[in-house]
């Protein structure tokens, strides 16, 4: 069976969380006779073709970004042959410009939504762009959301509850780097043997703003890893509330970041607006057997992290609480690997890339059956 995912960002040049879904459900599909392609946009394009893993990638020129939003003149011839080669397509929403060429290019193939979020920020736009999105989603064959729980509180999946199901998003820990035991003992030696550990984008819905005031303080150690627009801002605001105990180390390779993984003694992950639908990082985690510590925003962070099993659940953009459940985890350790314990056997039976591909064929064979016999 062949599929096309079609997203408007992807591997090598993103790395982000829906990234990492389109490349976890792409590889997880080969054992199950699933040959994925992506078509994607680039600010540079060549080459136009590319292996990313196992799977090919065809990039069109992005031409214009706007509201988050990225245009492509070029992009429909693409799609549309594409399409023609394929058995199903794989849309990745929200791309308000992905449901108009969805219409332009008339696919009959059988379709499928992974709907990833819904659209929190843009509200002026979104009064706008709700008639088109509502016809773009009735026009898909099936919907897949993340979690029960974003499936529970989400307004606009609230309407096509009849064709939507639930396929958890999956991680394949054997892809992952294995730290060498010298790259773990120079971080040991940089952060010492416990700390907090975040790691992710600076972006508006990350919520670290209120990790800085929850820690203010308090003496204990923070890493965070990653970078974005908000890394000048969060850098002042640790600087201002004297906060020598929260590093910045910036973007990190992989092997660095599962050193890191590895050494803490628990994950930080204070996301508090529905713009944060799941938390690929704070599946990282649980995968390495992790405490976590997240709020409370009625999305997939606490399907992944359950309170008083997985780790610690608080009250959204509220930093006392937060601090409070930094507190019990760093005075209960024997609580805390506990957690990290539970936390692990809850990936192990939910979370696993070959439980996302062994659901997702399953999803795809039926979409094509159903096609077959209703044509």
């Amino acid at each position: 069976m062949r599929v096309l995912h079609f997203f408007k960002t992807y591997m090598p040049e993103s790395v982000g969380g829906i990234e990492q879904v389109i490349y976890q459900i792409c590889q997880s599909g080969i054992p199950h006779g699933i040959e994925s392609q992506v078509l994607t946009l680039s600010a540079d394009p060549q080459p136009r073709e590319l292996m990313v893993a196992d799977h090919r990638v065809h990039r069109a020129q992005l031409d214009l970004q706007l509201a988050s939003t990225g245009f492509s003149y070029s992009v429909l011839g693409r799609l549309k042959a594409l399409a023609a080669e394929v058995d199903l397509v794989n849309y990745h929403f929200p791309w308000p410009f992905m449901d108009i060429l969805h219409f332009l290019a008339r696919i009959k193939k059988p379709t499928v939504v992974t709907y990833h979020s819904d659209i929190v920020r843009q509200q002026n736009l979104l009064k706008l762009y709700r008639p088109l999105m509502h016809r773009f989603l009735r026009s898909a064959d099936h919907i897949v959301a993340a979690s029960p729980n974003y499936l529970e509180t989400s307004k606009v999946l609230s309407c096509y509850r009849d064709k939507t199901s639930v396929i958890p998003y999956g991680l394949d820990k054997a892809a992952y780097p294995v730290p060498s035991s010298e790259r773990l003992r120079q971080w040991q030696q940089c952060f010492g043997s416990r700390f907090f550990l975040f790691v992710g984008v600076m972006r508006y819905y990350k919520g670290l703003h209120i990790l800085l005031e929850a820690v203010q303080g308090t003496a204990y150690p923070v890493v965070i890893v990653g970078a974005g627009p908000l890394e000048l801002e969060l850098r002042a605001q640790a600087q201002a509330l004297g906060l020598h105990h929260v590093h910045f180390v910036g973007r990190l390779g992989e092997e660095d970041k599962v050193a890191l993984l590895t050494l803490c003694s628990a994950i930080v992950f204070p996301s508090h607006l529905r713009s944060e639908a799941f938390g690929i990082s704070l599946l990282e985690g649980a995968m390495y057997g992790k405490p976590m510590i997240s709020s409370e925003i009625g999305t997939g962070t606490s399907y992944i992290n359950v309170h008083g099993q997985t780790g610690l659940v608080v009250p959204r953009s509220n930093p006392p609480a937060f601090r409070e459940a930094m507190r019990t985890l760093w005075d209960n350790p024997a609580q805390a690997t506990w957690m990290g314990q539970q936390a692990a056997r809850r990936y192990e039976q939910l979370f696993t890339a070959e439980r996302m591909g062994l659901q997702t064929a399953a999803l795809y064979r039926e979409l094509l059956v159903r096609k077959t016999m209703a044509g």
